[in-house]
């Protein structure tokens, strides 16, 4: 025995409620229950009603129809009859209104052996009480788990063939394949049910997915987009004012050295020398503010180190080499966004078990290499979009950030040698928000 369906209003009979929308159509013969589990808190939806109603209505109606025949035959024990007809109904009605038969399938059983010997004593008294049967056999497959509701769609049809024999004297084929066909149109109409059941779980879980995805996928593109509006901002501000102020500053320093002392103009070049410092700081100062979150709190390096420890999957060591300099900050980001992309493809496609990140810098560049031992590709093909799911996108974009900043940016693959991509940047000769100019010869 397994757990009974859940629990449906007092006054229905124990169903299944309809499945989610679906393009098969729903059987409308009969009621037919699931076994699958379904949540107790789904109500029952208007076609889940229409089927209970119908399956009242056929149970009363076969009830009605033996108790009436049984009078209008003026049968030697009709008042038998009749009282048999209304103890099955009184029965069936008890486990409808029941709470405890949807909930325990102990329960569930013991109301079956109810229903069942009720209506033994009909089928003994009129062989009219063997259309009963064939509500059973749905009752039956709904509360007791597939291979003991079967068993007793078997011994239920037995029954019935037994109480049509005990009643006429002439064995016809009818009396057989009625019940036995009976028994199992219904059973294949439970399977039939249950899978599309099953498979309407299935579309409305895909449903949500797509809904939660879409929800997240909206939220992360929206976080992109400010992130690189923020990115975009700091690299103007770095590349127009913070570079025309420095240049400025400079040219002031440079009239200052050239005019006499005591001339008259020195205080005012002073003053403007003054508020072109100023203004500097305050331009690198927004230049900070709208850098990445993760360069906020230390160099580029730590960046790196922080995101190789936090890549899921995959085993990554950071390793620095060379004297370390203080990059423009469109180096580190264009560095950092370029790490974080290849990690994501190794992580996401190329099924690698170690990857190293090394940051190198020499006298005239800065050089990223990224290294895994992943199953590899063709770069010329992930170049066209046809080799990666997501159309091949992200090797292009970090060889425009590369190219943006006049560097260079290589991928080494073949499938099954793992994969190295290396971007190289040529440093400034004076990394201009890396020098005060207030101190400059």
């Amino acid at each position: 025995m397994t757990a009974a369906a859940p629990p449906v209003p007092p006054g229905a009979c124990p169903l299944p409620p309809e499945p989610a929308p679906a393009p098969a159509p729903v059987p409308a013969t009969a009621p037919v229950p699931a076994t699958a589990p379904v949540p107790a808190a789904r109500p029952l939806t208007p076609v889940s009603k229409v089927l209970t109603l119908c399956l009242h209505a056929l149970l009363l109606g076969l009830l009605v129809l033996a108790a009436g025949r049984a009078v209008a035959d003026s049968a030697p024990r009709a008042g038998w009859v009749i009282a048999a007809c209304a103890l099955l109904a009184a029965v069936y009605a008890a486990g409808v209104r029941a709470p405890v038969v949807h909930r325990s399938p102990r329960a569930g059983a013991v109301w079956l052996a109810g229903l069942g010997a009720a209506w033994a004593g009909l089928l003994a008294l009129s062989p009219d009480g063997l259309w009963i049967a064939f509500p059973l056999y749905f009752l039956e497959l709904h509360l007791l788990r597939l291979r003991w509701g079967v068993a007793a769609v078997a011994v239920t049809a037995c029954a019935a063939i037994g109480g049509f024999l005990a009643h006429s004297s002439v064995a016809t084929p009818g009396a057989f394949l009625g019940p036995l066909l009976g028994g199992a149109v219904a059973v294949a109409t439970v399977l039939g049910y249950q899978a599309l059941y099953r498979e309407s779980e299935r579309r409305r879980e895909l449903i949500e997915e797509l809904i939660t995805t879409r929800a997240e996928l909206a939220a992360a593109e929206r976080s992109a987009g400010i992130l690189a509006e923020r990115e975009r901002l700091a690299r103007e501000i770095h590349d127009t004012l913070a570079q025309g102020l420095s240049s400025i500053q400079l040219l002031l320093r440079a009239a200052e050295r050239a005019l006499p002392e005591g001339a008259p103009a020195l205080p005012h070049i002073a003053q403007a020398r003054e508020a072109a410092q100023e203004n500097l700081a305050e331009a690198r100062r927004f230049v900070r503010a709208l850098t990445p979150p993760d360069l906020e709190h230390g160099s580029l390096a730590a960046a790196l180190e922080r995101l190789c420890a936090g890549v899921p999957g995959p085993r990554v060591r950071f390793s620095l080499s060379g004297r370390p300099r203080v990059l423009p900050t469109p180096y580190e980001v264009a560095l950092l966004r370029i790490a974080q992309s290849a990690l994501a493809n190794v992580v996401r496609h190329a099924r690698a078990g170690r990857a190293e990140i090394t940051l190198t810098f020499m006298d005239a560049s800065v050089t990223l290499d990224i290294v895994d031992d992943g199953h590899g590709f063709d770069p010329s093909s992930a170049a066209s979009g046809s080799g990666s799911g997501d159309g091949g996108f992200g090797l292009p974009a970090m060889r425009s950030r590369a190219e943006t900043l006049g560097g260079l940016f290589t991928v080494e693959s073949d499938p099954g040698q793992g994969t190295a991509v290396a971007v190289t940047l040529p440093l400034p000769l004076e990394p201009l928000d890396a020098m005060d100019p207030v101190e400059a010869p």
